[in-house]
């Protein structure tokens, strides 16, 4: 039992166990470039992804590219195996923008990508599994990119149209859903680095542009379910931001690391759930005292409008957030460089960011392992935004080559977990459910095929990139099982061979493709 773990035991022993609530929910997740595959069939358009790793192949780790990455677009009963293996409650997967709508745009609607998530949501469906659809993870039409992407205010309507047509394809079997996935990242990451897909490095506007439509969008999206949508088939709407825990490196640093966190996360929470609404008050008055200073007259942050104020204002119905790690935060000194958020630092904030000393690592620098910023990020959203029921979206630990005993991410999840039963337990914060990144491996960004977090491992050399569960799948599977981090090592400690083969004939005669199914 490792330290940490044994600190925290004993803590969750006085607030009350190990156990979970009836209603938490277990899951895990994917997004659909990173698995897919297929980027070119069956009348897909080409998103942002696809043109970037083909025109920039040397920017990727191996040169790799998610051409056929987990191959899901053909494997996806595959993927519903494993999750029906694991006893998922629920298994959340992105929809890619092109896959269904070619060019972004509504007038034309590919069929057999339509045809392709239906089929996935009916199978999991079939399997007692929810499914929880997010509309964009990052898979933008090359065609929108071209106009501006998220940098033109017209991406507000585009998305909303895209929303719509989604809705009305899969609301009738879809209740839980997630307009954007880490907006955050998409905005000051994508564009303050110049790296991932849009190539494009300009730190001064757009990501605050970005960042001002991406919440309008979200927005847009929430209101079109709440008119035409909600009142025939329910369901609930959020939006999943990359929820970053940020340390103050002293205790005079506590205001500098508050204004960290509201630049970091509360620039993509405030307009939404805040009494308030728009932008942090904090982060607006310390964006105009910057921008002045660089001989601006107005602020680089854009402001909303009264009435755009009132129409973000709610529109969720849960919070949700990716967690993963913790940085720390301290004032600028001479001779520090300025600092790219949300990395390293910020020339606004004049702060600098660097890993906390206590944390571990796994093949990911970027995620310095820290646990116990999960407790203290949900303990934050509760005290900013009131008692709304938390879903974790994301939370995952990274290895690298074949590792099937990976007790490193049985430890990473336990830790986790533990962390999330006190932030219930002891602060008093509601907790939907957890989900675990990822269900297999993925392609990993700019890390290609290097970086994994798959409970599942994928033979990439294998054609039809076979999936083995791995000890972490095992252990996932037991805590789902008792409800409890109170789990025997015996009970995950476990060969794949020891499956039921009952259970594994079970469902592989459900989804195995008839003879003549062309994949």
């Amino acid at each position: 039992m490792s330290v940490t773990f044994f600190s925290a035991f004993l803590q969750l022993t006085w607030a009350s166990s190990l156990s979970f609530p009836s209603d938490f929910k277990f899951g895990s997740a994917t997004a659909s470039y990173q698995v897919e595959g297929g980027w070119d069939a069956d009348g897909k358009g080409p998103s942002i992804w696809d043109r970037y790793v083909h025109e920039f192949p040397g920017d990727i780790k191996g040169n790799a590219t998610g051409d056929v990455a987990g191959d899901s677009y053909h494997q996806w009963r595959e993927d519903v195996k494993a999750a029906a293996k694991m006893k998922l409650q629920f298994y959340r997967f992105s929809i890619n923008w092109p896959r269904v709508l070619p060019t972004g745009f509504a007038n034309e609607i590919n069929p057999a990508g339509v045809k392709y998530y239906s089929d996935l949501i009916d199978a999991l469906l079939a399997e007692g599994i929810e499914p929880i659809v997010t509309i964009f993870h990052w898979e933008l039409p090359v065609k929108m990119q071209d106009l501006g992407g998220w940098t033109n205010p017209l991406i507000v309507k585009w998305f909303g149209d895209y929303a719509r047509v989604v809705y009305t394809l899969y609301a009738d079997r879809v209740k839980t859903w997630l307009t954007l996935n880490e907006p955050n990242t998409v905005c000051d990451y994508f564009y303050n680095s110049g790296v991932f897909a849009t190539r494009i490095k300009e730190s001064d506007f757009a990501p605050f542009l970005c960042n001002k439509h991406m919440m309008l969008a979200h927005a847009t999206a929430y209101r079109i379910f709440d008119k035409e949508f909600r009142p025939k088939y329910k369901g609930k709407i959020s939006i999943a931001p990359h929820a970053l825990w940020i340390e103050p490196a002293t205790p005079e640093d506590e205001a500098l690391a508050e204004l960290g966190r509201q630049h970091q996360l509360g620039r993509y929470s405030h307009p939404i759930y805040s009494k308030e609404g728009g932008w942090p008050p904090s982060v607006e008055k310390v964006m105009l005292e910057h921008s002045l200073q660089q001989g601006h007259t107005e602020s680089r942050l854009p402001a909303f409008t009264e009435q755009e104020i009132e129409f973000m204002k709610g529109t969720a119905d849960y919070y949700a957030m990716n967690q993963y790690t913790t940085y720390v935060i301290r004032p600028s000194k001479a001779g520090d460089e300025a600092g790219m958020w949300f990395l390293t630092g910020s020339p606004e904030l004049q702060a600098t960011l660097y890993h906390p000393e206590k944390a571990t690592y796994g093949t990911a620098y970027i995620l310095p392992v820290y646990p116990e910023g999960m407790r203290k990020m949900m303990s934050w959203v509760k005290q900013q935004y009131g008692d709304y029921p938390i879903l974790i979206t994301e939370n995952g630990f990274s290895s690298t080559g074949s590792q099937l005993d990976d007790h490193q991410r049985v430890d990473y999840i336990k830790n986790y977990l533990e962390q999330i039963l006190l932030a219930m337990y002891k602060d008093k914060v509601k907790v939907m459910g957890y989900t675990a990144w990822s269900l297999i491996d993925s392609f990993e960004w700019m890390d290609g095929y290097e970086t994994k977090f798959g409970l599942y491992e994928i033979d990439y050399n294998h054609p039809n990139r076979t999936r083995t569960p791995r000890l972490s799948s095992f252990y996932y599977s037991c805590v789902i099982a008792e409800r409890s981090l109170d789990v025997a090592e015996s009970c995950y400690k476990k060969d794949s061979s020891k499956v039921s083969s009952d259970d594994k004939n079970e469902i592989d005669k459900k989804y195995s493709p008839p003879v003549n199914d062309e994949l």
